[in-house]
């Protein structure tokens, strides 16, 4: 019988359904403390326990030092969905609906997902690197030795900075993609300004505006908590690090997509 489980464990078979219940049990773990997290996080904000003069600090690293990057993707996005898109529609005689289009797809999807791949790409990594290396060189231990709670002083700043930043940051890349897509639209086509945005007005709602600004509301908290968190959990000197980075990437994009399609399907179904 011993040798049959041997001969068993090193099966193709074995190894790959043994694989698969592996990584849904990191899965898992990894879900259920960043779930904890969150508890603790919102639990400190609603006490009012809050550093300001390092909200304001992280406010500035997640808002400003992000713009560039993220308005020249939303931007270039812009650009490309523009030349493909408006020449082809003044063709088929639908140049009176290209600003419309444009429009809804900037401020309903491409300002905040692709505004939310810049921060992730930028900000979630280096956020999650700096508290990982915090963790494999002990000073989060020499934090709680001092008794300062590790989350009150490391989480809740960085989280509601993304909370506070993300909106603005999304708003100011979603004017700038229209901009881009109305000057593309006419250099390509021909299409005048005013019917590009006469286009537009008619065809943008408050709605729209309140959905964008919800989604950046919501996937500014969840990236700065989940690159935080998995930072938090690093182990294995710098090869832990490297590994909590790429983790708090991999897992910020997957949730805001998740995310983006629970909007869609809450507010556009």
């Amino acid at each position: 019988m011993s040798s049959l489980q041997k001969y068993y464990k090193q099966s193709a078979t074995y190894k790959i359904f043994s694989g698969m219940f592996s990584e849904l049990e990191k899965f898992l773990d990894t879900l259920g403390k960043i779930t904890l997290n969150a508890i603790e996080v919102y639990k400190w904000i609603f006490k009012g326990q809050i550093d300001w003069r390092e909200v304001i600090n992280q406010c500035s690293r997640f808002g400003v030092s992000s713009l560039p990057i993220t308005l020249s993707i939303v931007g270039m996005t812009s650009i490309i969905v523009a030349s493909q898109v408006a020449l082809e529609m003044v063709k088929q005689g639908g140049g009176n609906f290209v600003g419309l289009l444009m429009t809804m797809l900037i401020v309903r999807e491409v300002g905040v997902i692709m505004s939310g791949f810049a921060i992730i790409s930028m900000i979630g990594s280096s956020l999650a690197s700096e508290i990982a290396t915090m963790r494999v060189t002990e000073q989060i231990d020499a934090i709680s030795v001092l008794k300062v709670n590790p989350i009150r002083y490391l989480f809740v700043p960085r989280v509601l900075s993304g909370f506070i930043m993300m909106p603005p940051v999304v708003l100011i890349a979603s004017a700038v993609g229209v901009i881009a897509g109305a000057v593309t639209a006419h250099l390509t086509s021909g299409l005048g300004y005013r019917a590009f945005f006469d286009s537009a007005w008619l065809g943008i709602y408050m709605k729209d505006l309140f959905v964008s600004i919800l989604k950046a509301f919501t996937f500014g908290g969840v990236i700065a908590l989940i690159s935080c968190s998995c930072g938090y959990y690093a182990k294995g000197g710098a090869k832990g690090v490297g590994e909590a980075t790429t983790k708090a990437v991999v897992w910020s994009f997957v949730a805001i997509v998740i995310l983006d399609m629970f909007f869609a399907m809450v507010f556009f179904f």
